[in-house]
């Protein structure tokens, strides 16, 4: 038979007080039960681990032997106690976070950066994902977390982190490449490209809804499912676009950005909720606590 850690802890305590009756008051039982207990522990292990005299208990031989053994594993029980504490307090284990490529620039490497080195046992994998992708991996717990962009679907969680502006996007050598700014209506006549309504219809109907304030419906001339892939579009002359500022990092060249005046964007952390993963709190505390100190645009 296995002895019980209760067992080995009576003994370890024996031991070290060399007295059944110091040992039992440091851990407030009996001595005749902690007498009793130690007799049983000698049974299961088959062997005699204390001589019991008027001056006290000594370790025998096998005791002796035996009392390192012990201890270490009390202290690996006691490890095995500790690590599941720090798993439900969200400090170890693994979380996994998706992002949107217009995202993963500014955003991932600052928050990515700061959780682990304020949680260095807490293991942070990054997948690239389309919003359809990202919120169906939400749903049904593939991944933990996402940085993503609203309108989303019922049933997720989110803490905004950020907003930023939302520009026009045109050839380098259009005549409003120049302008300090525009209005959505300025842009009526433009040919369009833009990502597929099949992409994600939220983020369509949005902008569908934002093109009618503006009077017109978009001239789409050609539709591309990446963000660089709209941006090549545009340097090529296909058409306009409107995307967030930070985007312009995925394209330096033939492109130019112009703020749309009163258009700007949020950019979400977003979980479902009811997840079990502990970690998840941990990572949100750390990424609202940096947007607010830190310009995220800027920090990757």
């Amino acid at each position: 038979m296995t002895p019980e850690l209760r067992h080995l802890r009576y003994f370890v305590a024996v031991a070290d007080e060399t007295s059944f009756t110091r040992a039992a008051a440091g851990l407030h039982i009996a001595q005749q039960s902690l007498s009793q207990q130690i007799t049983v522990l000698e049974r299961t292990l088959g062997a005699r681990l204390f001589e019991r005299g008027a001056r006290g208990a000594r370790l025998t031989a096998v005791g002796e032997l035996f009392l390192p053994e012990a201890r270490a594993v009390l202290a690996r029980a006691d490890e095995a106690v500790a690590t599941v504490g720090r798993a439900v307090r969200g400090e170890i284990g693994t979380v996994r976070l998706a992002f949107l490529t217009t995202t993963a620039n500014y955003l991932l490497p600052p928050v990515v950066r700061a959780v682990r080195e304020r949680f260095p046992d807490l293991a942070v994998t990054t997948a690239e994902a389309s919003i359809a992708e990202l919120v169906e991996g939400l749903r049904e717990g593939r991944f933990d977390l996402a940085f993503t962009r609203p309108p989303l679907v019922a049933g997720l969680a989110s803490r905004t982190l950020l907003t930023e502006e939302v520009c026009a996007v045109f050839p380098a050598d259009h005549p409003l490449a120049g302008r300090s700014s525009v209005r959505l209506a300025d842009l009526a006549d433009e040919p369009w490209v833009l990502t597929p309504r099949s992409s994600w219809e939220p983020w369509h109907r949005s902008y569908d809804a934002d093109f009618a304030a503006a009077g017109f419906t978009p001239r789409v001339v050609q539709r591309a499912a990446t963000v660089q892939g709209l941006l090549g579009l545009v340097a090529a002359g296909v058409g306009v676009t409107r995307l967030t500022r930070s985007s312009h990092s995925l394209r330096r060249g033939g492109v130019a950005f112009v703020p749309l005046e009163g258009d700007v964007a949020r950019t979400e952390l977003v979980w479902a909720p009811g997840h079990d993963n502990p970690a998840v709190p941990k990572i949100v505390e750390v990424a609202v606590e940096l947007a607010e100190t830190t310009d995220l645009t800027e920090a990757g």
